[in-house]
């Protein structure tokens, strides 16, 4: 057997940006012989990698295949003429390259249909798609999927509709994916389809030291389908440690009672469609509250250029900035230390030469500003900021959002716990914090309502709500953050019920 190989990704350079331009990342052996073991599992003739990469994918067929002692023909795709190279150098020969053509799988498909595909498809982001490719693409996926799918999905998405398209009756798909293909605001509708139509087998998640992707934030899981009569329950399994043999063993059909490096749920598909096919089952525990019945949620300011339009006080100072046209802020997450925020955080900011000063000219017109002020934003104007992407749609240019302070703000992104942050100091965030306005503005009612939130119970519901990234972090949006599910236990006992309550009431007067 051919040795394993591991590959260490680029942290960041121009190395790291053609892997993000071209979507190239590597799958492990190991992940990539569970896979194989799924799709092959029939001991189909043929197999399809529609994104070949360094062929990762075709020798672990290749190893399967020997193994169970039957021909399997292998077909391939890429759009990057280097990787034949790289699939040579990684073992692979002219005979296993022979099948491979340079055409893109999405806007040029086979014109077969293949009982065998595994893929790890690029991975695109959305804001890295040309406009004409967005429309290309969305009106691919509308016409396939009957469906509107959302601009904000990345090419990994349409991938997949693609693969499921090129799959024949019986077939099975192995896809390794960015669990945001099942969190985004896309996902509904696309997995709606999917599971009206194919057969969903497993979903395997894995457990942050046996990601795929040790190098690569974001939070990877493997789809296994079949073109085959929908099912009502799959199994979702959690992979603890970087071996294949229980993984094999599972999808094979050879179902264990116990097994130590994976854990195996078996789940009703409507239940994982709703709790989120990237998420652990549902607990069952229903919530009669959520947090968008006592606040709503705001992202933090963009600035459009936080060099130019966020300062140190010393800097506002040494620009002849009055404190009148100064707006304090916080600006990173890390420089909120813990769940407090208060004027001595604020000063240690300051000493630390951190900013913490947002300019803010609103209402003023221009000839009216000290001549100093004038002056910053002539040279800004010079400097091209009216022409960049965000500030360009604003009159005047140097217009800056407006938020009020929030009495809670929170932390939805990082390496350090999610939180929730009780503002007591006057800044308002940038984009690395949300607002969150309690609709009821006594210091009472806050308080309660910041009990609640606070508690490791409510944090604990983050993870129904967030998308999910690497080492377990979680990202939680505005909309998403205000269907929070809060215990109703300690709702009660906080005496926050009366306000819902009142609110439901005012529905019906």
């Amino acid at each position: 057997m051919p040795k394993t190989q591991t590959y260490k990704l680029p942290r960041a350079g121009l190395e790291r940006e053609a892997l993000r331009r071209k979507g190239q990342f590597w799958t492990p052996d190991w992940t990539a012989d569970f896979m194989a073991a799924y799709v092959l599992q029939e001991k189909p003739s043929r197999l399809l990698d529609p994104a070949l990469g360094e062929g990762v994918f075709f020798r672990a067929a290749k190893r399967y295949a020997r193994a169970h002692v039957f021909d399997l023909a292998l077909f391939g795709r890429d759009i990057d003429p280097e990787v034949l190279g790289q699939a040579r150098e990684s073992g692979l020969d002219d005979h296993d390259l022979q099948n491979v053509e340079m055409r893109d799988f999405v806007l040029d498909p086979p014109s077969e249909l293949f009982p065998a595909i595994i893929s790890n498809p690029p991975y695109i982001r959305h804001h890295r798609l040309s406009p004409a490719q967005k429309v290309y693409l969305s009106e691919f996926a509308r016409k396939t999927t009957g469906r509107h799918i959302d601009a904000r999905a990345g090419l990994h998405v349409y991938f997949l509709i693609r693969a499921l398209q090129t799959l024949a009756t019986e077939g099975r798909l192995a896809y390794i994916v960015s669990a945001d293909i099942c969190e985004g605001v896309f996902a509904h509708a696309l997995w709606q389809w999917i599971c009206s139509r194919y057969r969903l087998d497993a979903v395997v998640a894995f457990a942050a030291e046996a990601t795929p992707f040790p190098d690569v934030d974001t939070n990877a899981l493997v789809f296994l389908i079949r073109n085959a009569s929908p099912a009502k329950e799959f199994d979702w399994v959690k992979c603890l440690d970087c071996d294949s043999k229980e993984l094999i063993t599972l999808v094979s059909g050879q179902h264990k009672k116990n097994y130590s490096g994976i854990q195996v749920y078996r789940r009703q598909l409507s239940e994982g469609l709703t709790t989120g096919l990237s998420r652990p089952p549902s607990d069952g525990t229903t919530h009669q509250y959520m947090l968008g019945d006592f606040a709503s949620v705001m992202r933090g300011i963009v600035t459009g250029d936080n060099e130019f339009f966020f300062m140190t006080s010393a800097r506002a100072k040494e620009l002849g900035i009055p404190e009148s046209l100064l707006v304090k802020a916080v600006g990173r997450m890390r420089d909120v230390q813990g769940e407090y925020f208060d004027p001595e955080d604020l000063s240690r900011l300051e000493a630390k030469g951190r900013p913490t000063r947002l300019l803010n000219v609103n209402g003023l017109p221009f000839d009216k500003l000290p001549a100093r002020v004038q002056k910053y934003l002539e040279d800004g104007k010079k400097s091209g900021l009216p022409d960049k992407t965000l500030i360009k749609t604003r009159k005047p240019w140097y217009r800056m959002e407006i938020r009020e302070i929030p009495p809670i703000m929170f932390a939805y992104l990082g390496r350090r716990s999610a939180r929730f942050i009780r503002n007591r100091t006057d800044v308002v965030p940038l984009t690395c914090l949300l607002c969150v306005y309690p609709k009821h503005t006594s210091s009472d009612f806050i308080e309660h309502l910041w009990k609640v939130l606070s508690n490791p119970e409510t944090i604990s519901n983050l993870k129904k709500v967030g998308k999910s990234y690497g080492g377990d972090a979680i990202k939680v949006e505005p909309r998403s953050l205000e269907r929070l599910p809060l215990p109703d236990e300690l709702v009660r006992k906080e005496g926050l019920e009366k306000y819902a309550e009142a609110k439901q009431a005012d529905l019906f007067d």
